[in-house]
């Protein structure tokens, strides 16, 4: 019976980039996250080690730096710096579509 089984029957197709919360402590380690199930961890605490050198950066060099934003084409991160740990929000940019093109009527006179 095993052979007539379906291989990948449960999976879904294309998902949507995900948007949420997650927070990070001084170490990286995940505090807390609104971010969907299907985002593995390791993705939340690698984009929080980077955001967390960044703040540290800034910090070595006295530079008051508590604000980081990152715009992508389709998705932008939001973190804030939290007494040596983060908040980082993750969201979806809103892709407008064209507008419709206009149809334009030109008379002919023969």
């Amino acid at each position: 019976m095993g052979i007539l089984t379906k291989h990948g029957a449960g999976k879904a197709g294309p998902r949507r980039l995900p948007s949420g919360a997650f927070t990070v402590d001084a170490q990286a380690n995940l505090v807390s996250s609104t971010v969907p199930q299907w985002i593995p961890d390791a993705w939340l605490v690698q984009i929080g080690q980077q955001v967390l050198a960044v703040f540290k950066g800034a910090a070595a060099v006295r530079l008051p730096f508590t604000e980081l934003r990152v715009h992508y084409s389709a998705f932008r991160i939001t973190a804030r710096e939290m007494r040596g740990g983060a908040i980082i929000f993750l969201s979806p940019k809103t892709v407008t579509p064209p507008p419709p093109a206009r149809e334009e009527f030109v008379e002919f006179a023969l």
